[in-house]
């Protein structure tokens, strides 16, 4: 353990994090080891790890100084945040801003920062196309993360950006799984068009994410983009259809009426979705899928994910 190098790993328990750790625990030839950041780490799940023999240490990211404590000595850090805990697109720049100065303060010599693309770079606030949110935002789970990536590097961090997809996970925990309609019938709602989506198994992200501390200098600095697959709505359905084993539709709709579903950020992903849709050319393009092969060989595909987790997505 010793003479192995320590990567701090941000949001340990969550989705994007905890598949970092997995992957490194995993991996007996990375030359790595996981220190799991918590704000609980009387929580089941730090526990877990610790039972792994994962070394589990307490850190807020509203607290700069606890986050620098965790990143002293590390190797490496990986930086997450995750705006559906609190809905705001500051919050995430405020964290994002204490992770890169923690980085620098422990001299952390590699930050891998998940982020996602800042919209208005092409959709700017005077674009009617998609309304507004909290002011300042096209799609704020995006917008923050990308108005934040500067941070990393005026800070002096010698950082990655990892533009990360669509998670099939949603499908699981996000509600975003086949319901039943009027008729009956099972579909999965997105305004995409006939436009490909990128998605990815949350656990290949943490795998990527190792990849990318492998190569080091190669990705120092650089913006890489990652997908399982681009798939089509109607792609999607077919294949849930398969393994369901129940007819499953496409549903697509305007994204203005995806945005009056009501539900907490059905504005924010109705807007997200019409960016994926709008700009699909770029938006695949920055996720190439031979790309995230070469930093994950395990990488899965929509069929292999469904094969795994059919039986839990829950059918409405």
């Amino acid at each position: 353990m010793a003479d192995k190098k320590i990567i701090a790993v941000v949001g340990a328990t969550g989705a994007q994090g905890g598949g970092l750790i997995r992957a490194i625990l995993n991996d007996k030839e990375s030359g790595f080891t996981a220190r799991a950041l918590t704000r609980t780490p009387n929580s089941d799940k730090a526990k877990a790890l610790a039972t792994l023999g994962v070394e589990v240490v307490a850190a807020d990211l509203d607290n700069p100084e606890s986050v620098k404590e965790a990143f002293d000595g590390a190797y490496g850090a990986f930086c997450v945040t995750n705006f559906w805990e609190h809905f705001s697109a500051e919050k995430e720049v405020a964290q994002a801003r204490n992770m890169a100065q923690a980085a620098k303060q422990a001299d952390v010599r590699h930050a891998v920062w998940s982020t996602l693309d800042d919209t208005r770079k092409k959709v700017p606030l005077s674009d009617n196309r998609m309304p507004t949110l909290m002011g300042k935002y096209k799609v704020p789970h995006f917008d923050g993360k990308g108005e934040a990536d500067p941070l990393f590097t005026q800070a002096g961090v010698p950082t990655t950006f990892l533009l990360t997809s669509f998670y099939w996970d949603n499908m699981i925990y996000f509600g975003m799984g086949p319901k039943k309609g009027p008729d009956g019938k099972l579909a999965i709602t997105m305004p995409m068009g006939d436009k490909k989506l990128p998605g990815i198994a949350a656990e290949d992200i943490g795998k990527c994410a190792l990849g990318i501390f492998r190569k080091g200098k190669e990705y120092i600095g650089k913006t890489v983009g990652i997908a399982g697959e681009h798939l089509t709505g109607a792609q999607m359905a077919a294949a849930m259809t398969k393994a369901l084993g129940k007819e499953v539709r496409y549903n697509n709709v305007l994204p203005e009426v995806y945005r009056s579903f009501g539900f907490p950020g059905a504005d924010d992903l109705g807007n997200m979705f019409q960016y994926k849709r709008d700009f699909e050319q770029d938006f695949c393009g920055a996720r190439d899928l031979k790309v995230s092969r070469s930093l994950n060989p395990a990488l899965q595909t929509f069929d292999q994910w469904l094969a795994q987790n059919k039986g839990r997505i829950p059918v409405e």
